[in-house]
């Protein structure tokens, strides 16, 4: 496929405000695409030349990117930097200098650009950004202005498509199964390999029976299974007929941890490569884990090794950065509460019950210096799960996650196989919500100098693959918080609003669906302006006295985000006792 044809595509996916549209464009594009560029084209489509989680980035910053525009464009980069400051979107930029400079354009092929930006991403050593400069330089002067548009965007990761994976897998069932409704189908082999390039590779040369024999393989994240809640431990017991497998709850970072002998990878919720941040816990793996190859699941925390405590989520997450790290390791180590085993010694442990993968857990990791075993317990009755409930919270912990005994690893999913119990979990709302931001409204007075006054932000309708409006968020925020999410948002600033969003309000600025926050508000009420679990004219649900507690999208993608589902469950148990 030559390029042109690509970025024509990706011109309709941006312009388009209908997700039904977006997968009819996407089977369209799949339709002309040779079965050896399909994992090409799904990574392009993702703003990527790899899948997620491998450390593949351009290592081109703005001003980067700014520096190669200018030069195939022959304009300085001030005046580059200056045409960015009216339009806020370097795609423009490029578009907009493009046509001014008239250039033959050239009919470079889909594999040549991809193949181009992944060397970029690969260069290093001396000189690294004048080459990178010069090589992206060098074929902006070959495409035309759209192309230019959405070629620039890839490097510095802001595609403004407004597509999920969710949305890709759609394309793929409609086209290669016929239907769309069978993404499902798709969807269990994803959530193995987390590689949509995979997926589309594997579907065009042998078929859904090839796809659904995609298994785990060690250095490849598992999706994580998520937990639904529940307000007591009364009726999580009622919802196990009588037998539960509980835990304690951690506040820290989900922590795949994948051994291969001496080799040992870490991976993020939001399958990101994490390894270099961590390297004790790589070390604790290669000391404590007594088997060759391994997948294991835990939530690393920090710990104060003067007092002896652990410390909440805020000073967790100092750790996530790319330099300074030795130091940062020794001021705050980690230790990684490990509480589930997904694969052992070459074979795959998912299928097998949570007893039996806890046995495995015990044999495989020994020691605590580092990794500490989560073996939990199972209990039977009312007032031991009460007493591990308030043990917890003693302890300083949010609460624990209660377990069916019987119940298998399910990669991706989100049900009642894992229940958490929170602090406050009965009674009046006081758990905390997972949004995502969707616009925000300007501000005024004192406000307007921060460009952001309210938040619009939104929960996930996981069966229409849509963001709909929970509430608007106007506390919670230092001024320096406010100055930050106009800065945050602006990479991800639209036009118009994403077709994956469902809105009866319109914000002064769209934003798409990438910024996550963590929001506390006072209850769950019915509304007519958000729709949030809307139904025809009815009304939709919408959080009462919301206010912003933490930004959470170094750890989870927006399809993490609490759902419609989850959030009508919350009102229905927030006044029960």
């Amino acid at each position: 496929m030559i390029f042109k044809q690509l970025a024509d595509y990706f011109e309709r996916l941006e312009t388009t405000s209908s997700r039904l549209s977006l997968i009819d464009i996407l089977s369209e594009l799949f339709s002309k695409v040779e079965k050896h560029e399909v994992a090409k084209v799904s990574y392009l489509l993702q703003g990527r030349v790899a899948p997620f989680y491998e450390p593949v980035e351009m290592g081109m910053s703005e001003k980067l990117v700014a520096a190669a525009v200018g030069r195939a464009y022959k304009a300085d980069k001030e005046e580059v930097l200056n045409l960015l400051g009216k339009l806020g979107d370097m795609g423009l930029v490029a578009q907009q200098l493009n046509l001014k400079f008239k250039i033959k354009t050239f009919k470079l092929e889909t594999k040549e650009i991809f193949e181009t930006l992944a060397g970029i991403a690969k260069t290093s050593g001396e000189g690294t950004v004048e080459k990178k400069v010069a090589t992206l330089a060098d074929i902006l002067k070959k495409v035309d202005p759209i192309s230019a548009k959405h070629l620039v965007r890839i490097p510095l990761g802001v595609s403004r498509l407004g597509i999920g994976d969710p949305t890709v897998l759609d394309a793929f069932a409609k086209l290669k199964l016929g239907d769309r409704s069978k993404r499902k189908l798709l969807e269990g082999a994803y959530n193995k390999v987390s590689d949509l390039g995979l997926i589309g590779e594997t579907l065009w040369s042998g078929g859904l029976e090839a796809v659904q024999k995609l298994d785990v393989t060690v250095g490849r994240p598992i999706r994580s299974q998520l937990a639904e809640r529940l307000p007591d431990a009364k009726t999580v017991l009622q919802k196990f007929e009588g037998n539960a497998h509980v835990q304690y709850k951690y506040d820290g970072f989900r922590v795949q941890i994948h051994k291969d002998g001496n080799n040992v990878r870490l991976f993020s919720r939001n399958l990101e490569e994490t390894t270099p941040m961590f390297p004790e816990i790589v070390e604790g793996t290669i000391k404590q884990i007594k088997a060759k190859t391994a997948i294991l699941d835990s939530e690393a925390l920090a710990f104060n090794p003067q007092s002896e405590e652990f410390l909440p989520f805020q000073e967790t997450t100092k750790r996530r950065r790319k330099y300074g790290i030795e130091e940062m390791a020794k001021s705050l180590p980690l230790k990684a509460f490990v509480f589930d085993v997904m694969y052992l010694d070459g074979k795959p442990l998912m299928d097998l019950e949570l007893i039996e993968r806890m046995e495995q857990l015990k044999k495989v990791l020994q020691g605590d210096e580092i990794l500490i075993p989560q073996p939990g317990e199972v209990v039977d009755n009312e007032e031991r799960l009460n007493e591990l409930f308030n043990d917890a919270l003693t302890k300083g912990l949010e609460g624990v996650v209660v377990k069916r005994p019987d119940s298998k690893y399910e990669a991706g999913a989100r049900n009642f196989n894992w229940v958490k119990l929170k602090r406050h979990s009965a009674g009046e709302l006081k758990d905390t919500i997972d949004c995502v931001i969707l616009g925000y409204i300007f501000g005024r007075g004192k406000r307007a100098e921060f460009g952001a006054g309210a938040l619009l932000v939104g929960v996930y309708d996981k069966d229409k693959d849509e963001f709909v409006t929970v509430s608007r968020i106007g506390t919670g925020l230092t001024d320096e918080e406010w100055r930050e999410i106009k800065v945050q948002s602006s990479k991800f600033k639209v036009q118009r609003k994403p077709a994956r969003v469902n809105s009866l309000i319109t914000p002064s600025v769209w934003v798409e669906p990438k910024i996550v926050i963590e929001v506390l508000a006072d209850e769950i009420t019915k509304s007519p302006v958000h729709t949030a679990g809307k139904i025809g004219s009815g009304p939709g649900y919408a959080l009462r006295f919301p206010r912003l507690v933490k930004f959470r999208e170094a750890d989870k993608q927006p399809e993490d985000v609490t759902t419609v589902k989850e959030l009508v469950e919350m009102y229905h148990l927030q006044y029960k006792k």
